[in-house]
């Protein structure tokens, strides 16, 4: 089963070229996670109380059809891969325009992170099974685990 939500490109997602900036792109794609994590049981006030949060390693933006001023854009969540301790993940946005042509792509690698050690720590296993449940895609592969500090 799909995930997506639908935005309304604003005034302040615009660049001077009229059409969404680049940023805007990713916080799109931001909201989508953060909003299905919720869904899961995972506000950010939970990620509070634990003392950890989620970090972007890296994240590459392909574009395909601009998006304007007004335009309706869905954007959908897909798991490409995940650590067996759920450590770290990979996940890809997908954004559609209406009539289903795609506007753009993001796929981003990405870990969970202590705030007080700002290291990369070992999730909740209740944090790991909800990352299980994101959907899959056909390409998903089993991440290595996080490695301890020696």
């Amino acid at each position: 089963m799909r995930y997506t939500k639908i935005f309304i490109v604003r005034w302040a997602d615009c660049d001077a070229n009229g059409h969404m900036r680049n940023t805007a792109y990713s916080e799109y794609a931001i909201d989508t996670r953060m909003s299905w994590l919720a869904d899961q049981g995972w506000p950010f006030s939970r990620f509070e109380e634990l003392g950890i949060g989620p970090v972007l390693l890296r994240e590459e933006i392909d574009y395909a059809r601009e998006l304007r001023l007004g335009d309706s854009v869905e954007v959908d969540l897909t798991g490409l891969g995940l650590s067996s301790d759920g450590a770290r993940w990979k996940l890809a946005h997908e954004f559609w325009r209406p009539g289903g042509k795609t506007a753009a792509r993001i796929v981003l690698s990405g870990a969970w992170m202590g705030m007080e050690s700002r290291r990369l720590v070992v999730p909740p296993d209740a944090l790991t099974e909800a990352m299980r449940k994101v959907p899959q895609g056909p390409t998903w592969e089993e991440l290595a685990p996080l490695k301890p500090r020696e």
